[in-house]
């Protein structure tokens, strides 16, 4: 994984580091999933995936029980381990 990528995770809103976080602890979810896990509303969820797709942290694919709606998923090939600004406890 890019230091880049890394660096760009840190630099997003709460929002997203939250959306991220659900992804790593629970896995592939649906953006609905995301929404009841996070109590984020749906577009905040949404704004959250977007940009954690651009940067290249997560990956969309087609969710095979209903094909309308996408699965969310970590980019496998991430290091998030490396990425300390998810730990920190905001002040």
């Amino acid at each position: 994984m890019k230091e880049q990528t890394l660096a760009r995770l840190c630099d997003l809103p709460p929002s997203a580091k939250l959306v991220f976080k659900v992804l790593e602890y629970d896995g592939s979810h649906t953006q609905k999933e995301i929404v009841q896990r996070s109590r984020l509303s749906a577009r905040t969820v949404r704004s959250a995936l977007d940009s954690l797709t651009e940067i290249g942290a997560v990956k969309e694919e087609v969710y095979i029980p209903d094909a309308r709606q996408r699965l969310y998923r970590l980019d496998e090939s991430g290091d998030w381990e490396q990425v300390r600004c998810l730990e920190e406890a905001p002040v």
